[in-house]
């Protein structure tokens, strides 16, 4: 997880255009490429949201009810982290422009 949170601490947080060109001859065409991206991203979010709630659940005790949270500014400082990262989306698109992801077809070619 933590290689995840440096290698995005470094990427733009907000998006930009893209060449669709360059994104469509890493795979054989831009759909092919958007679905590998997709399914990148999903894993990245996945894995940062498990990372989160991980971190926020030490902050947590059995006695907290909606009418006594209490403000811990550890635990706010972490979400503020998070909050700053990149969207999963930018940073799988700059993974699989860097060649960064391996993928592989159905019946096994790998790209």
């Amino acid at each position: 997880m933590s290689d995840i949170k440096s290698r995005a601490q470094g990427i733009e947080p907000s998006a930009r255009a893209r060449n669709v060109n360059e994104i469509a001859e890493k795979s054989s065409n831009i759909y092919e490429s958007l679905s590998v991206v997709t399914h990148r991203a999903r894993q990245l979010s996945t894995q940062l949201k498990k990372e989160l709630q991980g971190k926020l659940e030490e902050f947590s005790s059995a006695t907290d009810s909606l009418e006594e949270v209490n403000e811990n500014k550890e635990q706010i400082e972490i979400s503020k982290f998070y909050e700053r990262l990149p969207n999963p989306a930018i940073i799988a698109l700059k993974e699989f422009m860097e060649d960064e992801l391996h993928f592989r077809y159905r019946d096994g070619n790998d790209k």
